[in-house]
């Protein structure tokens, strides 16, 4: 069997290193057919052809999910991650309120959510599915989006009552997407003053950020950290097959992270939906491709019992991936990642969210 590697051994390999993988449910959604600039995606309309049904999987008797070490801050978290995004995707908060339980009785204890998913409906419904003895089971993450201090001190008010929590135990920076950001964030009066505030307040465990645009952003926010004396818990960012071989964060960050011990979060592991479309591989194989990585969570956007029985049936079974059949995808994917036309949060500002509403960025309303 193939041993997972090690921090060291990723550092002299990253090269043929693979991507982070989330649900096949985020391949399956459907996608508007925008043009570059025209902002954010418009939310899921509802199930798509192809994605499994609740009876179609059947998960593994005594199946186990697997834990990881969430990077120097000790903590041990679930391999498989709950994405917050599309568990408000169904009508019918009930079905919201079952998705996250199920996840969590069944071995995930990482949970990601956002201040503005759904116009906050997201955590709300995350709130109210924590409770009954829930929120002491897991490990709770959620996303701010306001660069001055108290934009996003308002923003982290909201999520803590949505959340029906006292206490959320990562809140990380959203959309660094601009090279300015950086700058903005930990300059005075800047956002990381209220995250530094609060979690000497006791409201928040561990501070990190997130992006999809461009691995030199997160380069520069990490450096910006480094300066500031400010270290960072965890960093979120795109890997998935066909981040290789373009505008690459594994092979530009995720080393980096490694070496500094920072927990790496993965999402956009199907890249919008445009790997599905190509069927370069399949869904279970872009699970277990991140889970071969040094990662600490990967993260899945589940919006149906069917699609999340098929991601921890991805989680019980995982087992390493070996470098011939890395480089075998590596291989299969080149042609259609040499552009980065399939990655469209990288070359169109389509997955742009703060760009659709820059009024995120400086207020705390909807």
């Amino acid at each position: 069997m193939t041993k997972r590697p090690s921090r060291r051994t990723f550092l002299h390999a990253a090269g043929a290193s693979l991507a982070l993988g989330a649900c096949a449910r985020s391949a399956q959604l459907r996608q508007n057919a925008t043009s570059p600039g025209a902002g954010a995606p418009e939310p899921p309309e509802g199930p798509s052809s192809g994605a499994p049904e609740e009876e179609d999987v059947e998960l593994p008797a005594g199946g186990v999910m697997p834990m990881r070490t969430l990077g120097r801050t000790g903590v041990k978290v679930s391999l498989l991650g709950l994405g917050g995004y599309h568990i408000a995707v169904p009508d019918d908060e009930q079905e919201s309120i079952r998705l996250v339980r199920f996840a969590i009785d069944h071995g995930v204890t990482f949970l990601d959510n956002c201040w503005d998913y759904h116009d906050g409906k997201s955590e709300e419904r995350m709130g109210k599915a924590l409770q009954d003895g829930y929120r002491s089971k897991v490990f709770l993450m959620t996303k701010l989006d306001g660069r001055t201090r108290a934009t996003a001190e308002a923003q982290l008010e909201q999520s803590l009552r949505r959340l029906r929590t006292d206490v959320i135990d990562l809140v990380q920076m959203h959309e660094i997407i601009r090279m300015g950001d950086p700058e903005q964030i930990y300059g005075p009066g800047g956002a990381m003053e209220a995250l530094v505030a609060a979690k000497k307040a006791g409201k928040i465990r561990f501070i990190g950020f997130t992006g999809h645009k461009d691995p030199d952003i997160h380069l520069a926010m990490l450096k910006m950290a480094e300066r500031q004396g400010v270290p960072l818990d965890t960093v979120q960012m795109p890997l998935n097959v066909l981040d290789p071989h373009y505008r690459s964060f594994e092979k530009k960050v995720l080393p980096v992270l490694a070496q500094q011990g920072i927990g790496v979060l993965g999402m956009k592991p199907f890249a919008g939906g445009e790997i599905a479309k190509t069927g370069v591989v399949s869904p279970i194989t872009c699970l277990h491709y991140p889970m071969s990585l040094p990662t600490s969570v990967v993260i899945t956007g589940c919006d149906s019992l069917g699609v999340l029985k098929q991601a921890l049936k991805a989680a019980y079974t995982f087992q390493p991936l070996g470098s011939e059949r890395v480089s075998a995808i590596l291989a299969r994917t080149a042609e259609l990642g040499a552009r980065g036309e399939h990655e469209k949060f990288k070359t169109t500002e389509r997955f742009d969210g703060t760009t659709r509403n820059p009024h995120w960025l400086t207020t705390a309303n909807l």
